[in-house]
């Protein structure tokens, strides 16, 4: 371990400054708080010091706790930095650039002063990995901003930027640039201005904002969460503590935070969310790449399709800041993409999310073009058109004609093979997949598909690109459906067929809502469209004669039920409202086509139904790993969470099988087999994980790229 002090303390000018120096982002790892300690007591003691500056060096102020070590009996610190800092006879400013974040933040409100740089940003974002702020956050940050406020920022985890955190009462004062050292003169001239200022204003003594709250303020937020976070005792948790702040003494609710963090820290929610995190940041990496590959720079990009996905994929890059080309064959779709584009950030400004002036910039960067030659120029472009291969193929051939040399061409294909429309361009290195979720300007994944003759250089750059908009990119080899969907396939296909045996939508939706989904996978169905996969079972089926469909979903969407969008699916529903009603019409069509195809139908019980979908899609990423279409396990955990709406606190797929035990679900599956045939055909990988007694979420494939 290195000797190097990870605190430094030095006097400038009568300004003690501690400066935190932990790479790569501050966290508050093994010494940092004892260092922020011991110089304080150094500045306490000595009368020339007569204010503290704290900064970070590096890319942060402090980013947050080491999350490592929580759920893992931590030493009990002997005095807390919160503690000492608040205190403190000498004022303290806080100088904040990069990320002050959970334990960041928290040490920032202990101190007396906060000042930033304009692209700093803020949070306290515990909730996200299943526990609370322990060290105050909870207690200091209602007294600043409101308890409304807070619970909004402490619920959300969301990241605030120093802008608006200044305009909600964190932050003193936003200097001009971003240069650190311009925020430590910036830093030490504050210093120097309040030294002499007494009493020092402390936020523990602060209680004017309190009184906003009212027990309906606690109420409406328990009401307004409960769908979205249902099974997540970390929500519950954050209101109690901001309850408590209103409530209590500072020092009693101190205490109440520390407890309802002690419930959390330990509980199978926190592990599962931590779990996540980790695999969130473990996806980005890529076996055999080199670390230091060049790629080609991304400054401006072209997306041909102005439908709904392409439509949702250019607001992607222009919410990032990159000017954005959008072409369409048809003149009145791309008219039609302009408006719906417009209209969806109107909403967001509507809604209070982005100002006006956000919007106008955003909008303003995405350009209509008339004709595939006009985005030649464009450092990457991606196809968004229908998914039929003939028709990728005819736009990938235009491409290859017009697209300067060393541009990317990325297609947005969910399941089509990556290899055939790259093979009708003379340059298959420079074709990858990047497969956007829907809708694609919200969604986080990104699924980035290798061909055969993709290049290392491709495919890191469209990995980087994903990143550089927001995304989560993940790694997929190509095959039918790819990673994600290929993964959630089974999925479906259990889904249909227990209906076809018997089991109803509300009932299938019932358990997965229990479950922790915030919405049923029927109604999931019917507000994506029925008729979306209908084609893809239509050419499988064309290519199979083996594969059977599911005719029940098929008579739906032939019967004009394709969902919402038409009124009635495997819900009804009344105009202008989208809340799902249960159809006694879609029971009698469930009927007639059991018994025109001869399906018995039967009572299920609830863990069959949860059983019969989860098993079969973590079989099937079992079979993916072996193929070498994914990296790791954890990598197919982070798309569910972040593609399919798998709920957080249970970890993804994988690691909630370890939950059951890969024995238990090996040995369901191999029943399942003898009694429903090849579907079930048990992994190999499965097989060998269950008799080893491995962990499912620690499997890897043994690709090197």
């Amino acid at each position: 371990m290195s000797e190097k002090p990870v605190v430094h303390f030095d006097v400038t000018d009568g300004i003690g400054v501690i400066t935190i120096d932990y790479p790569p982002v501050n966290a508050l790892g093994p010494g940092v708080a004892d260092g922020i300690i011991e110089s304080l007591e150094k500045g306490e003691a000595d009368p020339n010091v007569k204010a503290f500056v704290m900064i970070g060096t590096g890319r942060s102020f402090i980013a947050g706790a080491d999350i490592r070590g929580f759920g893992k009996g931590r030493p009990k610190p002997k005095k807390r930095t919160y503690d000492v800092l608040d205190p403190c006879s000498k004022p303290v400013v806080a100088a904040i650039h990069g990320y002050a974040l959970g334990g960041g933040l928290e040490n920032a409100l202990a101190c007396h002063y906060r000042i930033a740089v304009p692209s700093a940003k803020v949070g306290l974002p515990e909730v996200l990995i299943g526990i609370i702020p322990g060290g105050g956050g909870t207690q200091r940050l209602p007294r600043v901003v409101g308890p409304k406020a807070a619970l909004d920022l402490i619920i959300s985890g969301r990241h605030v930027p120093a802008p608006e955190a200044k305009d909600l009462g964190i932050i003193d004062e936003v200097i001009d640039g971003d240069d650190r050292d311009a925020l430590l003169a910036a830093a030490l001239d504050y210093a120097k201005k309040v030294a002499d200022v007494r009493p020092i204003p402390r936020v523990r003594d602060r209680s004017d904002r309190l009184s906003e709250a009212t027990q309906d303020v606690f109420d409406a937020k328990r009401k307004e969460v409960a769908r979205k976070t249902r099974g997540q005792p970390a929500v519950e948790n954050a209101i109690k503590a901001v309850e408590a702040a209103v409530s209590e003494p500072f020092d009693d609710g101190i205490a109440t935070e520390r407890r309802l963090f002690g419930e959390l820290e330990t509980s199978d929610e926190a592990f599962a969310m931590r779990y996540a995190f980790f695999a969130e940041r473990e996806i980005a990496r890529l076996p055999g790449m080199p670390k230091k590959i060049e790629t080609p720079e991304i400054n401006s990009i072209a997306v041909v399709g102005a439908g709904t996905m392409g439509g949702g994929i250019a607001m992607s890059f222009a919410d990032a800041g990159l000017p954005v080309k959008l072409v369409d064959a048809s003149p009145e779709v791309l008219e039609k993409g302009l408006e719906r584009i417009k209209a969806n950030y109107a909403t967001s400004v509507k809604r209070g999310s982005l100002s006006q002036d956000e919007m106008d910039d955003r909008f303003g960067r995405i350009k209509p073009v008339q004709q595939m030659e006009d985005i030649g120029d464009c450092d990457a472009v991606v196809e968004a058109v229908f998914e039929r291969m003939p028709v990728k193929k005819e736009v990938f051939a235009k491409l290859d004609e017009v697209m300067k040399d060393g541009a990317l061409l990325l297609t947005n294909t969910s399941a089509l093979d990556i290899d055939e429309i790259a093979n009708v361009t003379k340059r298959p290195d420079a074709v990858a997949g990047t497969h956007y979720f829907v809708p694609a300007n919200v969604m986080k994944l990104l699924e980035v598909v290798n061909g055969t003759k993709t290049s290392r250089e491709t495919l890191a750059a469209a990995m980087k690109l994903g990143r550089d908009i927001g995304k989560i990119s993940g790694y997929a080899g190509n095959c039918d459906g790819f990673a994600a969907n290929r993964s959630r396939a089974p999925f479906n296909i259990e889904q249909g067929l227990m209906i076809e045996e018997g089991a109803l939508p509300e009932q299938v939706d019932k358990v997965m809502v229990a479950f922790g989904y915030p919405v049923g996978p029927c109604a999931v169905n019917d507000m994506s469209g029925l008729d979306v996969s209908y084609d893809t079972r239509k050419r499988r089926a064309a290519a199979d004669p083996k594969y059977r469909g599911l005719p029940i979903t098929d008579r739906l969407v032939e019967l004009g039920r394709k969902g919402q969008k038409t009124g009635a699916g495997w819900y009804r529903y009344e105009p202008g409202d989208r809340t799902p009603h249960v159809d006694p019409e879609v029971h009698k069509i469930i009927k007639e086509v059991a018994e025109e195809q001869g399906f018995e139908q039967r009572e299920f019980d609830d863990t069959e139904v949860l059983h019969r979908l989860l098993f079969s899609s973590i079989n099937e990423i079992c079979k993916i790993l072996e193929e070498g279409k994914a990296i790791r396990a954890s990598d197919a955990d982070v798309m569910w969470l972040n593609g399919f709406g798998f709920p957080r606190y249970r970890g993804g797929p994988m690691y909630w099988g370890d939950t059951v035990g890969a024995m238990e679900i090996y040995n369901q599956i191999a029943a399942w087999h003898q009694r429903y045939g090849e579907r079930w055909k048990p992994s190999a990988l499965l097989r060998e994980v269950a008799k080893s007694g491995g962990k499912l979420r620690e499997l890897k494939s043994d690709i090197s790229l």
